[in-house]
């Protein structure tokens, strides 16, 4: 199973696009599992590796430059969430399912 983190400032409101993925790529019949978590724990989740790929969130994209200098030590993707693919909407959770499948 391929894990996919989703970096938020608190956490609240990527954990519903998390789950919303997450729910995708089941009915797709895809091993992918999204989590989501607040900016802090994201960072110590980065530093000791517990994921595949780090997904940042809209309101946080001014830590991805720090956080993505320990996701390239550890030799994982990091990637901006476009605000329009931020959204638990059918459309908007299809475009963030295609943009971790790009990077995972």
């Amino acid at each position: 199973m391929k894990k996919a983190l989703i970096v938020c400032a608190g956490g609240m409101s990527s954990s519903l696009v998390a789950k919303k993925a997450t729910a995708l790529f089941q009915t797709q019949g895809k091993d992918i599992e999204v989590a989501a978590t607040s900016i802090y724990a994201g960072q110590k989740a980065v530093e000791e590796d517990q994921f595949d790929l780090y997904l940042v969130s809209p309101q946080t994209r001014m830590y991805f430059d720090n956080l993505a200098k320990f996701a390239h030590r550890m030799a994982k993707p990091i990637v901006k969430i476009p605000p329009q693919a931020y959204v638990p909407l059918p459309n908007q959770t299809q475009m963030l399912a295609d943009l971790i499948e790009a990077h995972i």
